[in-house]
């Protein structure tokens, strides 16, 4: 019974040291400040959905993919750090007695979620409706440079998290910030009508949502978005082929 009993113990303590109990900081901004950055979050905002609306479009094979990929993060990245600082954040050790950076924590949630995620394709394999988009916007890797496209997936989840847990977080106020980062995330993805994206935004924005909120800073978001979209890249389509 005790040996069964631990793990629970372990999985329940690392989800409240990872997701639940903030880490002390005082990351206190003046008013003019404040709306600085969230002037600079809404412009950013806008112009970033207009170009991965137009990237997500593009043909599989088509060098202008590359090039509107980079433009977004581009965008992402300029627009967090002229809204003000970012702070890379402290995470809780297991035990509550220290603290350090978010890293070896966040390679286990993104490991974590990249389990659930490849899990879950089993389902979606057989679902037409879901599986075909998932595998067009994955054809960008079969039919380019499979490393050209996760060195671009590195750059975008970088910028993406600079943005919407660093700038986008931090312009929204501390009360609904997990929450309201996670729906624009979400809305921002569905302009790739593709529905399992939108619900994979979702997911992993309300995951590293609370590790921005626990932390204070986006590298634990940073790293665990990276790895499970890496994951997801090198994984997931040869487990669609094999189970369609």
């Amino acid at each position: 019974m005790a040996t069964s009993v631990k793990p629970v113990a372990e999985l329940r303590a690392f989800v409240r040291a990872a997701l639940v109990d903030p880490v002390p900081r005082d990351h206190t901004e003046t008013d003019r400040a404040f709306r600085r950055r969230r002037v600079v979050a809404v412009v950013t905002l806008l112009v970033g959905a207009a170009i991965l609306a137009y990237a997500l479009r593009i043909e599989p094979g088509d060098p202008t993919f590359y090039v509107a990929t980079l433009a977004l993060a581009l965008v992402w990245a300029v627009g967090a750090f002229v809204s003000g600082p970012l702070h890379l954040g402290r995470a809780h050790s297991r035990t509550g007695r220290t603290d350090s950076r978010p890293v070896v924590q966040s390679l286990a949630l993104g490991g974590l979620l990249l389990a659930v995620f490849l899990l879950g394709s089993v389902v979606v394999a057989q679902i037409p409706f879901l599986r075909d988009p998932v595998q067009q916007l994955l054809d960008h890797a079969r039919y380019g440079s499979l490393w050209v496209v996760a060195v671009i997936t590195v750059v975008n989840g970088v910028a993406e998290e600079l943005y919407f847990r660093g700038a986008l977080y931090a312009g929204v106020g501390r009360k609904h910030a997990v929450a309201v980062t996670t729906v624009v995330y979400a809305l921002v993805t569905a302009t790739s009508a593709i529905p399992l994206l939108v619900f994979a935004a979702a997911v992993v924005g309300v995951v590293v949502g609370l590790q921005r909120r626990v932390t204070g800073g986006i590298l634990g978001p940073i790293v665990t978005h990276l790895t499970w979209s890496l994951g997801m890249l090198f994984l997931l389509p040869p487990v669609l082929d094999r189970l369609s």
